[in-house]
């Protein structure tokens, strides 16, 4: 696995990663119509192109293929963690993370219902469980908060 800045050619790969990727790995634990809310602004990522070079964002490679992806901002608010439905439980996400947390005394989130347990091993905490309005439908996350020993 290779682990490189994110560039501009890579905008349509991952937002076909991302939308593919709450489809499958998140039904278990949110509805059509809530997975369908969460990536109805998919093509976003593709308008967010100058947003994702602004903020720390890595691309996770094997064999030339995206798998992963992440981003944290300036603050430490790390903002995307994804990974290919077909590379689940490989350590990507945790690679990418430990890329990105570098350097931040305190990194927070807001996590999936999927997510929560990967970010809790990984040292966060719940502040809050909350509930996010997309299209008038409602999901379930938590903010999540890490102090880090950098």
């Amino acid at each position: 696995m290779t682990i490189r800045q994110y560039k501009n050619e890579d905008c349509d790969a991952v937002a076909k990663l991302f939308y593919e990727t709450v489809h499958s790995v998140n039904a278990k634990d949110y509805t059509a119509e809530q997975l369908s809310a969460w990536t109805n602004n998919a093509d976003s990522l593709k308008i967010r192109r100058d947003y994702l070079l602004k903020q720390y964002t890595l691309i996770a490679e094997i064999n030339g293929e995206i798998v992963g992806f992440g981003s944290i901002d300036k603050l430490g608010y790390l903002d995307l963690l994804f990974v290919h439905k077909d590379y689940q439980r490989q350590g990507i996400a945790t690679a990418l993370c430990n890329e990105l947390e570098k350097g931040f005394s305190v990194i927070n989130t807001f996590a999936s219902i999927t997510a929560k347990s990967f970010f809790e091993k990984r040292g966060y905490s719940v502040i809050k469980s909350q509930q996010v309005e997309r299209l008038g439908i409602k999901l379930k996350n938590f903010e999540m908060q890490k102090e880090n020993a950098t």
